[in-house]
């Protein structure tokens, strides 16, 4: 098995005996062992390594991932090994974001900071959560926390993904969904399916002082089709992802007025790392026993 950094080892805690571990992310020149690594966990810090890399490991059989996004590895995981994402791991931080966000917004808290700032008392009647209708695009881990959390608010939620199922609605009901939406948050996977999904006129069908909430991927929105929303000051954004990213430091978005802005630190959050190898250990634990292994990446994600 191969773990992409040193202090992994630490992480991954008590593992059952017998097996062999190889520090390498992928980069340089495979180490000593490399030819009998079956399970290789990718970096979260950096791209994913040359697809040489992964095809030169003649036993390898499992790539799990400590990343929920999977679409830059999809081109280097070799014919034939499985692909695992990191479902669970960055879940919750980054509901918790998605919320902090939505609250932000809705009670105006950087207007109210302003006015600190300015020593001045200025109280001000803010839409809030309560009684609003939220679309969660995304009915996964991430998109079902942020909607129970928005639920305990009393706002209207309705869950969206791929395909229709209880309690869940279609993306192909999406247009007819939007006009009655005072947020909509984002939270899925970058595939051909939802790129530039939240294009001119998705935008242009949300009612006026509507808050769109990206925590997904930065290619899921045009960007300058926002860009133009937010400067015509009829929409608000919060996003913790771009399209470009990093975003440049002269790129017009972060003097975009209605937009709170952050650098995509939805799972950054202290104790990620326990969680992350929680699931490897897990996983590790069902590959040797021949158990089928969770997380899945299957048609893309």
């Amino acid at each position: 098995m191969s773990l992409p950094t040193p202090d992994a080892r630490d992480h991954l805690g008590e593992t059952p005996p017998g097996v062999e571990f190889v520090t390498w992310d992928g980069y340089g020149d495979p180490p000593a062992g490399a030819e009998a690594i079956e399970v290789f966990v990718g970096r979260y810090d950096v791209p994913p390594p040359p697809a040489a890399a992964l095809s030169g490991l003649p036993r390898l059989r499992v790539v799990q991932l400590l990343s929920a996004g999977v679409e830059p590895w999809l081109p280097v995981v070799p014919a034939g090994v499985l692909l695992c994402n990191g479902r669970g791991i960055h879940g919750a931080s980054t509901a918790e974001l998605a919320v902090a966000g939505i609250l932000a917004s809705r009670r105006g808290l950087l207007p109210f900071e302003a006015a600190q700032r300015a020593h001045e008392w200025r109280p001000n009647r803010t839409p809030g959560v309560t009684g609003q209708q939220m679309l969660v695009l995304g009915a996964g881990d991430i998109g079902r926390r942020v909607a129970t959390a928005l639920e305990a608010f009393d706002a209207e939620v309705t869950l969206v993904a791929r395909t229709a199922r209880d309690g869940v609605r279609a993306l192909d009901d999406v247009p007819a969904l939007l006009p009655e939406q005072d947020v909509v948050v984002l939270a899925l996977p970058d595939t051909p399916e939802t790129r530039g999904l939240v294009d001119a006129a998705f935008l242009a069908a949300l009612p006026d002082g509507a808050l769109l909430v990206n925590v997904a991927r930065g290619a899921i929105v045009d960007t300058d089709a926002l860009l133009a929303e937010l400067r015509a000051e009829r929409l608000h954004a919060f996003l913790d992802v771009t399209d470009p990213e990093p975003l440049p430091a002269d790129h017009p978005l972060w003097d975009a007025p209605n937009l709170l802005l952050t650098p995509h630190v939805g799972g950054g959050t202290v104790g990620w790392e326990a969680r992350a190898y929680a699931l490897v250990r897990a996983q590790l634990e069902r590959y040797l026993a021949g158990e089928e292994l969770a997380n899945r990446v299957e048609r893309g994600y």
